[in-house]
């Protein structure tokens, strides 16, 4: 028999053989191919309202080039950037599996420092569905640097409607004439932004209406998503059925409306079969809950016909909010439909799950030294000056303090703090937001999805949870929250990380009101967390450490 430390030595090689081969199959199967993507970010002159503007371009596009790609696909994006600033991409949606690290968020990811390029890599585990990427730094996203991300299911996996005769992306969102640099500038002096100037369809606006081309008798597939700054928009095409089928990775029970609310921040697919007399028709997207209410249009045109589009522009919904939140409660997960795994998306009875916690978040409005910021039960976040993943990974201590945010509203006055709540791994939670103020919210959190069981007005109590549905609720990351209203939503805490929770409102969001849930673990098990890649970016105080190889 061999000595003890040679045994031992074997054990330990075959250990790390094992769990290097864990990692990378697990990563790199051969039926999960990867993609790749090289991208670079100038600024360049658009004119979306007409007037020019400096816009973040990516390879010369605005809005940027569309991210195609199927379940558990392995996204290799290779990042230059050629802007005089740092730069951040994030990815709305997108769970970024066991990685918090690559999330593009500054709690968790370091900038792009200015002529330097990063190498994100994503694997869209287990995801299927409509999505988008964003600049998340210093007010970009005002300036464009957006895309759409389309996950399609993989060939053997059935999909509950016919294959569309095409796939198209359209990105909505308000406008502002001003530069994002003013934006920023305003925010900064302490001051709300102004109203918006204009509705923007894949970046266009009035007099550059966007357009799009059917053929009579062909069913298409729109994705629709909400990448303006703060405002709920409602969309709709002129003489036609919205059939609505996706939300945000989940099929939906497969309802028909004559137009859809889509809120900041928010994804969804419709089909719109071309069953109209061949013309050219108005696509029409306008704000809801303003005053006054701003409107833009694009063109339908049916193929080989060219009979213009027709007045009056068809109306739609403005302030109605009752009208808004029975088309959320109709809103349903499809449990006959597969997810991106053979199996029905309702085979997870999550009402038949005790929570295990219940947390209420109420968002406020105020001034700190003279200033305007918005916080998250009383707390304004403050990035602080590392990242907070990395101050995880190399025990530097004072960048934050676990849990220095209440999971209850405090009803105090805002103050500044680096908020960071902390909850167990596996967990299986409540989060209640709590909306006192006369707005709409929109709430999202990276690295998951939930499900949306209740929503009404007034105040939440735990009486509240007996209208809550525990049998379809949607699943998604991104939800409403009406004026002096709540919603409800329950969530398998299965994602270990850092993970961002904010609302969709960009001018808040930048002055303070989000958070970091810390979904926390003891454990080092690669089947629960990837380690920090060995490409990622170091600043603040981690500057100049090393990371271990992967």
């Amino acid at each position: 028999m061999p000595p003890l430390k040679l045994r031992l030595a074997a054990l330990r090689l075959l250990f790390t053989v094992v769990v290097t081969c864990s990692l990378f199959c697990d990563i790199a199967k051969a039926d999960d191919p990867y993609r790749f993507f090289t991208w670079n970010v100038t600024y360049g002159d658009i004119y979306p309202l007409g007037v020019r503007q400096q816009g973040i371009l990516i390879n010369g596009q605005f809005p940027g080039p569309d991210i195609y790609s199927v379940t558990n696909d392995n996204l290799i994006i290779n990042v230059f950037n050629s802007l005089d600033e740092p730069f951040l991409l994030s990815w709305n949606g997108v769970q970024n599996r066991r990685n918090s690290y690559v999330d593009g968020v500054y709690g968790t990811t370091c900038p792009i420092p200015p002529g330097k390029n990063y190498t994100y890599i994503l694997q869209v585990k287990d995801q299927i569905g409509s999505f988008y990427y964003f600049p998340s730094l210093a007010f970009h996203k005002a300036a464009g640097g957006f895309g759409g991300i389309r996950i399609l299911s993989r060939p053997l996996i059935p999909v509950p409607f016919p294959d569309p005769s095409g796939d198209f992306t359209l990105l909505i969102g308000d406008w502002y004439k001003f530069n994002h640099t003013d934006l920023k500038a305003i925010l900064d002096k302490g001051h709300k932004l102004p109203f918006p100037d204009g509705i923007l369809i894949n970046g266009r606006g009035p007099p550059n209406t966007a357009s799009l081309t059917f053929e009579q008798g062909k069913t298409y597939r729109l994705r629709i998503s909400n990448v303006g700054l703060q405002n709920s928009l409602n969309f709709r095409i002129q003489g036609h059925k919205l059939k609505l089928v996706e939300v945000e990775g989940t099929h939906t029970v497969q309802n028909t409306y004559s137009s859809v609310d889509v809120h900041a921040g928010q994804s969804l697919s419709v089909l719109v079969t071309a069953d109209q007399t061949p013309q050219d028709y108005y696509i029409v997207v306008n704000t809801r809950f303003t005053d006054p209410v701003l409107t833009t249009t694009g063109i339908l045109h049916y193929a080989n016909s060219n009979h213009p589009v027709s007045d009056p522009i068809p109306g739609g919904p403005t302030i109605e909010i009752e009208w808004s939140l029975n088309q959320a409660r109709s809103i349903r997960t499809n449990l006959t439909a597969s997810g991106p795994r053979p199996n029905p998306q309702g085979s997870y009875h999550y009402g038949m799950i005790n929570t295990t916690r219940t947390i209420r978040l109420a968002n406020s409005a105020g001034q700190v030294n003279g200033k305007q910021r918005y916080a998250v039960n009383s707390v304004s976040f403050v990035p602080a000056d590392t990242p907070l993943k990395l101050a995880d990974f190399f025990n530097i201590s004072g960048v934050y303090r676990v849990n220095s945010i209440s999971s209850s509203p405090t009803g105090g006055g805002i103050y500044l703090d680096t908020s960071v709540l902390q909850a167990d791994y596996r967990a299986f939670i409540e989060i209640v937001f709590e909306n006192n103020e006369d707005i709409i919210q929109s709430w999202h959190l990276d690295g998951y999805a939930f499900f949306v069981v209740g929503m009404d007005g007034g105040q939440w109590t735990s009486a509240s949870r007996d209208q809550y549905n525990l049998r379809d609720a949607i699943f998604r990351s991104t939800t409403q929250v009406y004026p002096k209203s709540w919603t409800a939503i329950y969530i398998a805490l299965d994602n270990v990380g850092m993970w961002n929770l904010r609302t969709e409102f960009w001018a808040r969001q930048y002055l303070g009101q989000q958070f970091y849930l810390k979904v926390y673990t003891a454990s080092t098990s690669l089947r629960d967390e990837y380690p920090i890649p060995k490409n990622a970016l170091l600043c603040g105080r981690a500057s100049g450490r090393h990371t271990r190889p992967l």
